[in-house]
């Protein structure tokens, strides 16, 4: 990295976003796989009905949708690498917990109460880590590097849904109880988590714009005036329907697509094991995802957000379709599910980029991390919501209708792109940067 690229406030010889990119979106999406992926999985193997695990694990969206409530909290006190070092560590002591908690006799109940507090957790790191990315980072190299961190996002999963997921099918199939297999699971994760917490405390550089408020200004009245700021942005209206319903067709289809893979024919589903389950969904299809974030990445990075809306956003909702196919053919190979969750995947990974940079605008100003968060949130709340409902509407409605309103719930998102405004060249690196 040349002394001309380096983020504003840091000194020369910096590391290299390299060093710490990669890692820590990798440590903010583990915890979001385990607390919306991994427990949907796991309490499917555990015989919980699609309804209550759609609507339950739906309820675990709410830290964050009401983050924003506390992160001026974050930008207030203390520094953004304060708190994504504090936070990483207790969320490793969280993974433990649901791991101690799945014999007991309310594991149901217990275990969610355990993920609630480690969503909690998860949603803060969130708002530190991606504060802390703004400021480390210049804007061309946030452009640059938002299909980095999108992707390790994503890496993330292929390592909770693949990698997790076959650990648990392949201790079941040796002899061990679901409860015994995902506890090594989770045992397993809490170990990974706490080592990346040491890395990091090691790693993450300190640039000197990572301050904490004077004192003198940490009071009551700041702490609304972060909030007033955000809502007094100009386009708020519309700022805020494309928050919500971007991803409302991901939102719905997101809750139901592991339970399609692992139901049996006569309900509908295509009948795959949990090994099955995370070769073709969790690594074939979310490697798939990854190259799609860091083509999306480059493809803002080249030409700017503005121009690449439109193409970015339909690749993200086009491909929906195959779980309309699939769910009307049954395919038996598992080779030709796989390439239809690779076609999906990567559309997906190519349509949140272009999500991921439009928060990046919506937040510019002197509160970018508190302001971040409060779009996060509203991301959060537009997954949230579908998302509850999506498991009753799909025991009504079957697989194949249900995928097909899923490509009709495109229709929200598409009007509310239509309407947003993107500076020209935004996101765009520049030759004299």
């Amino acid at each position: 990295m040349h002394a001309s690229s380096l983020p504003s406030g840091a000194a020369p010889g910096a590391r290299s976003p390299w060093h710490w990119v990669p890692t820590l979106y990798f440590a903010q999406g583990m915890p979001y796989v385990v607390v919306m992926t991994l427990s949907v999985i796991m309490y499917k193997n555990l015989e919980i009905s699609n309804t209550d695990i759609a609507l339950y694990t739906s309820w675990l969206y709410l830290p964050w949708v009401i983050k924003p409530l506390w992160s001026p909290l974050v930008e207030m006190l203390g520094t953004k690498r304060l708190w994504v070092v504090t936070l990483q560590f207790a969320v490793g002591a969280a993974l433990a917990m649901v791991a101690l908690t799945l014999p007991m006799e309310r594991a149901f109940q217990m275990s969610l109460a355990v993920l609630w507090l480690m969503a909690f957790a998860s949603a803060s790191h969130d708002i530190a880590a991606d504060g802390f990315y703004l400021l480390a980072l210049e804007k061309h190299e946030q452009a640059a590097f938002v299909g980095v961190r999108s992707t390790f996002y994503r890496v993330a999963n292929i390592g909770g849904q693949g990698g997790l997921v076959w650990l648990a099918g392949e201790l079941h199939d040796r002899g061990d109880s679901w409860v015994l297999a995902w506890q090594g699971v989770m045992a397993v994760l809490a170990g990974a988590f706490l080592l990346l917490a040491a890395y990091h405390l090691w790693r993450l550089p300190r640039p000197a714009v990572d301050a904490p408020l004077p004192r003198d200004q940490r009071d009551p009245g700041t702490f609304f005036r972060i909030f007033a700021a955000f809502f007094r942005k100009p386009g708020l209206a519309v700022t805020l329907g494309f928050l919500l319903l971007y991803r409302f067709p991901e939102a719905q289809l997101l809750k139901l697509a592991t339970p399609f893979l692992l139901d049996p024919l006569d309900k509908g589903g295509l009948a795959l094991t949990n090994k099955q389950v995370g070769l073709a969904y969790g690594t074939v299809g979310l490697i798939a995802l990854t190259l799609g974030g860091l083509l999306g990445g480059w493809i803002i990075s080249r030409v700017g957000l503005k121009k690449a809306l439109w193409p970015l956003v339909l690749a993200m909702h086009l491909p929906n379709v195959v779980f309309l196919v699939m769910a009307y053919a049954h395919p038996g190979s598992l080779t030709v599910i796989s390439a239809a969750l690779a076609v999906e995947q990567f559309g997906y990974g190519l349509g949140f980029t272009a999500y991921l940079m439009y928060m990046v605008l919506v937040a510019e100003g002197a509160h970018k991390t508190a302001h971040y968060a409060i779009c996060t949130g509203f991301m959060a709340l537009g997954m949230m919501l579908p998302g509850m409902w999506s498991g009753w509407l799909q025991d009504h409605l079957g697989y194949p209708h249900f995928f097909a309103w899923v490509l009709i719930a495109t229709v929200p998102s598409l009007a509310m792109t239509a309407l947003i405004r993107i500076p020209e060249n935004f996101g765009r690196k520049e030759s004299t940067a």
